[in-house]
């Protein structure tokens, strides 16, 4: 077993503020003359936030401090390493047949990756190489030349064939033609084009022969993760004779597909919640047919034919239809009952709303999508049980918003947001929205400036959503430091509750000492949500007793290398995820800026070196000479707490402390062979050693037997802990209920902000404001939202916490900031969007109340039963 260590890349040859330059000035011109069919790149958000913090460094010091001069040398960020995308690859997406390179379905453009014209790439990766490349083109997505989008995720389409039952699974941007896409399957099948043809086989159903050769895919409907199907014909015009409307009933395979996939997509409900990011990965189907049924269907069409019964009963109520699930679409089918049984809503959209639509708002769906929904609703309120098709609606509903295309399971309050959103647009009566410039309070009462933020919000934005949903905040920002009140009324849709109250956050690192004067100890400690490095640095201080002359320096652990250091004091913590793993090491405060000296473990094998445990680091003054004896005493030392023997008579001792240890080694027995980065010895003589000046860290590789390695307790080296390993909380009893109104007050205490976020007029700099927001204007009906679900890079989890709420009587009368309203301020609740399980495998279901005859009844997809009023709390909510 060896060690190992990296070296740093050299300086750069272009200064940074030339590099800021040209990037700048580079970019301006791409962007003016972007057209369809340029290429953009991706590039890891992480590198790039790296990049711009390193270029913009010395004018934010010139601005801080009057000059280019840097007051401390240990704050000066250094030069990014080379690109690594890594981060965005799915390495186990090797069943895409087409793309070498397959991205994780859940990337979000501005968190997880930016989007770089050609020219931009090629120096940004002529300067630092790196890579892999990931090319995407600019398509057109609109009448207008200048409608442009980067076609991140072009599309994933399965390719069935029959009668052989093979399949492929291919990506096709959706611009490309329905030829394009003959000619692809064709190559994918080796078949002869002439006598093939394709369906659009959605859902497992033929829709439509694909015979316009010049449509796009896009023209053409083609969704995201469907299928097509590919069928061999001796007929290529695709007559009856050729064999194109041949009956699946032939194709063995395909039956076999077709009722493996129904019968299990009941149990299927991944749940995942990444907002507004092109998600698609999954697949699965629903339906209550059984297979005996769907063959004997003429054309396979799910959508007409389900086993309930459609006869309906005399006096029978309305708006008891339930919704199919189309594979993955409980989400969609619970927040659609939450909306269609809304009183107002029911009314509006059963009467002549046509008249409203706006088809001109650009900000809308060209009315598209309030006409998909009206004609569902009125599908839901006809007379009858039969269960309705939600496709037609789902369909519009993936053109204008592509993140719920696909089969994959969403937040319903995700789509509730985006349905009343793109409602309104469609529905807004104000055909052109005047420009209107907001006025200061200039000591005006908060009655006053109030309605005229309202009014003004009105003049752009009258719809039946904003008569039922909108109401009004009142946000207080006070400057800590001259203690200016900015006050402003802004519109709101629906509350957002949280259901944890803390605004600290638990962090657990690995502490290593260069001395040898203890073990590798984890520590747990809290610091600000909102905090920076400076924040953990001193958490950590006084968590390991940190003595007056010492530091601390962490970096993050990647592939058992160091990947940054975060010896920036103000990169905010919000910069390291849960999943990530942090080594902190204490080392000798000096008075210049040192050199590192990183040792890496490595199991050779007889062909390569492998990266190994975790890279413990050293410094040494950079005016220092360094030699082999001292290298191998540095490594020595920090070997030794983790020797399991301490009987031998060699002792190490460690620097004066009141906590001070003697750890042991045994020099005859225990032999290390040191190697630095060029693969040369580092003999234990007195000879110098180079170590580079300009780099992030020397890196020496150790290498000792296995034998030696037994000599070692390694658990701390092989098992670095995340940075949070969640846990799901002690779910609470009937007995100690979190409350619906303290989670209200948790939203609207006063906290403070990051400095980031206000800019005070009266010091004109940036200051860390306190925010506070209070109701002013409450709407007809009020959604709440609680948020349940949380995420980091890797992992999502759901809070199972019991809210009690009320049923009856939700009073908000003392909430109100608004004192000059004296009704009294009372919610009944009507509808509840519920998900059971975990995130991995949860299902959504709704509880309505039919108002008319005071009930409650449970929709799941398309089965709907009646329930107890006691049976509506519980602790899935949303």
């Amino acid at each position: 077993m060896e060690m190992e260590m990296v070296v740093a890349v050299p300086s750069p040859e272009v200064p940074a503020e030339e590099e800021r330059a040209l990037i700048r000035d580079i970019t301006v011109a791409a962007e003016a003359h972007a057209k369809e069919g340029d290429t953009f790149f991706l590039i890891t958000h992480r590198w790039w936030q790296s990049w711009i913090d390193y270029v913009i460094q010395d004018l934010a010091n010139s601005t801080n401090n009057g000059s280019h001069h840097h007051e401390h040398g240990s704050n000066v960020l250094r030069r990014p390493g080379a690109i690594d995308n890594t981060d965005l690859i799915d390495d186990t997406a090797s069943e895409v047949s087409n793309m070498e390179i397959e991205l994780h379905d859940t990337l979000v453009e501005g968190c997880d990756y930016i989007l770089l014209p050609q020219q931009v790439w090629e120096k940004l990766h002529g300067w630092y190489g790196g890579g892999p490349t990931l090319p995407r083109k600019a398509i057109n997505t609109g009448l207008s030349q200048t409608d442009l989008a980067i076609e991140v995720y072009p599309l994933r389409l399965q390719l069935l064939l029959a009668p052989k039952g093979e399949q492929a699974v291919i990506r096709i941007s959706k611009k490309d033609t329905v030829g394009e896409l003959h000619k692809k399957a064709c190559e994918v099948f080796d078949l002869i084009p002439d006598e093939v043809c394709i369906w659009d086989y959605y859902g497992r159903t033929r829709h439509s022969l694909m015979d316009n050769l010049e449509k796009t895919l896009d023209d053409a409907n083609i969704q995201m993760d469907q299928d097509i199907l590919v069928e061999v014909t001796t007929d290529a015009n695709g007559s009856l004779d050729g064999g194109c409307i041949g009956s699946i009933q032939d194709n063995e395979y395909l039956e076999r597909e077709s009722t493996s996939l129904i019968a299990d997509a009941s149990k299927s409900g991944l749940s995942n919640e990444n907002f507004a990011s092109n998600n698609y990965t999954s697949r699965s189907y629903s339906s209550s047919l059984t297979q005996s049924q769907y063959l004997r269907s003429s054309n396979g069409d799910l959508d007409n034919m389900h086993g309930t019964s459609a006869m309906i009963t005399r006096g029978s109520p309305l708006g008891l239809t339930g919704l199919l699930n189309l594979g993955n679409t409980c989400f969609m089918n619970s927040a659609i009952q939450c909306l269609v049984h809304t009183p107002e809503f029911a009314r509006y959209f059963r009467e002549d709303y046509h008249r409203e639509i706006n088809w001109q708002n650009p900000l809308g769906m060209v009315g598209e999508l309030a006409l998909a929904f009206g004609e569902l609703l009125r599908k839901l309120w006809a007379p009858g049980r039969t269960p309705v098709s939600p496709r037609p609606f789902k369909t519009k509903l993936s053109r204008f918003a592509p993140q719920f295309s696909g089969y994959n399971q969403h937040d319903s309050q995700e789509l509730l947001a985006f349905l009343l959103d793109g409602l309104h647009e469609d529905l807004n009566r104000v055909k052109h929205r005047p420009y209107i410039k907001s006025k200061d309070a200039d000591g005006r009462s908060d009655d006053e400036v109030a309605d005229e933020y309202w009014a003004n919000h009105i003049a752009r934005n009258n719809s039946i959503i904003v008569d039922v949903c909108q109401g009004q905040y009142k946000s207080t920002l006070v400057c800590p430091a001259c203690g200016k009140v900015s006050v402003t009324f802004d519109p709101f849709m629906y509350l957002s509750l949280p259901l944890q109250f803390t605004s600290t956050r638990s962090m657990t690192v690995m502490v290593f000492t260069f001395d040898g004067s203890t073990p590798p100890t984890p520590y747990t400690v809290n610091v600000p949500k909102q905090g920076r490095c400076r924040d953990l640095i001193q958490a950590i201080s006084n968590a390991c007793s940190l003595r007056n002359g010492e530091r601390l320096v962490i970096a993050e652990i990647r592939n058992h290398r160091i990947h940054r250091l975060l010896d920036d004091p103000v990169v905010q913590l919000s910069t390291i995820n849960d999943d990530d793993h942090l080594a902190v090491y204490r080392l000798p405060k000096m008075e210049k800026k040192p050199n590192y000296i990183q040792d890496n473990g490595n199991n050779i094998s007889v062909t390569a070196w492998k990266p190994y445990g975790v890279p413990l680091l050293a410094q040494v003054s950079r005016n220092e000479t360094v030699t082999g004896m001292h290298i191998h005493e540095m490594v020595r030392k920090m070997l030794a707490p983790m020797q399991k023997n301490q009987e031998s008579q060699h002792s190490v001792q460690s620097s004066v402390s009141t906590r001070t240890q003697t750890y042991h080694t045994d020099s005859t027995k225990f032999q290390l062979q040191l190697i630095d980065d060029s693969n040369t010895t580092i003999e234990q003589s007195n000879d110098t050693i180079r170590v580079p000046q300009s780099s992030l860290a020397a890196v020496i590789f150790v290498n000792w037997s296995k034998a030696d390695l037994k000599k070692l307790n390694t658990h701390h080296l092989e098992n670095l802990p995340e940075v949070f390993k969640y846990a799901p909380p002690a779910k609470r009893t009937r007995g100690e209920p979190l409350s619906l109104y303290s989670c209200l007050d948790a939203f609207l205490r006063e906290e403070p902000l990051v400095p980031e976020d206000m800019y005070c007029p009266r010091c004109k700099e940036q200051r860390q404001a306190s925010k506070k927001l209070d109701l002013w204007r409450l709407p007809e009906v009020l959604v709440i939202h609680l948020k349940r679900f949380s995420f980091s890079r890797s992992t999502k989890q759901k809070l199972e916490t019991f809210v009690n709420f009320p049923i009856h009587d939700f009073d908000l009368t003392n909430y109100i900031a608004n004192k000059k309203s004296s009704e009294r301020q009372i919610y009944e609740l009507y509808a509840v969007s519920n998900h059971y399980g975990s995130m991995a495998s949860g299902h959504y279901t709704a509880y309505i109340k039919l108002l008319d005859e005071e009930r409650w009844y449970n929709f799941d997809d398309s089965h709907v039963s009646a329930i107890n009023e006691e049976d509506v709390k519980s602790g899935n909510q949303l």
